[in-house]
């Protein structure tokens, strides 16, 4: 993997993305374990046949993509559905984002996990962990706006996910999104450095 990889995470509407960007425009690496998963389950993608054969032709677009709308109630109706799915993906996620790791050629790479907390087997991958906050209802607010759910829908859907204390006390670093973009480039700049000069020390330990 590369040198040094810092695992980025936060619950849903925290800015896990904005802040992504904005670590990549300072330039760093990123590794997206969504992406990587849209991936897989899009129209051939490598995880389709096993998906397919697991939970058959009510799960599948026209296209031969994974419906993720009819496999988000499949999962959230059943405990043992989800972790079918998961059995099925994470290990090719994990494959995947490894290998890109691995490929960067930037001084650091951010390792973007949604789950990295839940997963529990990112945090031996990442040489720091930077986490995404913002109050609750804040998430709630952003995630109503972007994708028009329901409060209920939104606190379900946070339900399911690592608690804020959770995620707070796995962090090394804490990127707190309350604010405006300008706030939100002040903190992560400061991180960006304070990351270069680690990855040139583990670089220089290594040597």
């Amino acid at each position: 993997m590369s040198g040094f990889v810092v695992g980025l995470t936060g619950g849903i509407g925290s800015g896990k993305s904005t802040v992504a960007d904005l670590f990549v425009a300072a330039g760093a690496g990123l590794v997206d374990t969504d992406a990587i998963a849209h991936e897989l389950t899009a129209p051939d993608g490598a995880a389709m046949p096993a998906i397919a054969a697991a939970f058959g032709a009510a799960v599948l677009t026209p296209t031969g993509a994974l419906d993720r709308a009819a496999m988000r109630q499949r999962v959230f109706a059943d405990a043992g559905a989800r972790q079918q799915l998961e059995a099925i993906l994470h290990p090719m996620i994990r494959q995947l984002s490894d290998a890109r790791c691995l490929a960067a050629t930037t001084p650091y790479v951010v390792l973007a996990v949604p789950l990295l907390v839940e997963s529990g087997t990112y945090r031996a991958r990442c040489d720091r962990i930077v986490v995404v906050d913002c109050p609750e209802s804040l998430q709630i607010e952003r995630v109503m706006a972007r994708n028009g759910l329901a409060a209920d829908q939104v606190r379900a859907i946070m339900a399911a996910q690592a608690t804020r204390a959770d995620r707070l006390a796995a962090a090394d670093d804490v990127v707190l999104n309350d604010g405006g973009l300008t706030k939100l480039y002040e903190q992560v700049e400061r991180l960006h450095l304070n990351y270069l000069r680690q990855s040139a020390e583990k670089a220089k330990a290594n040597c």
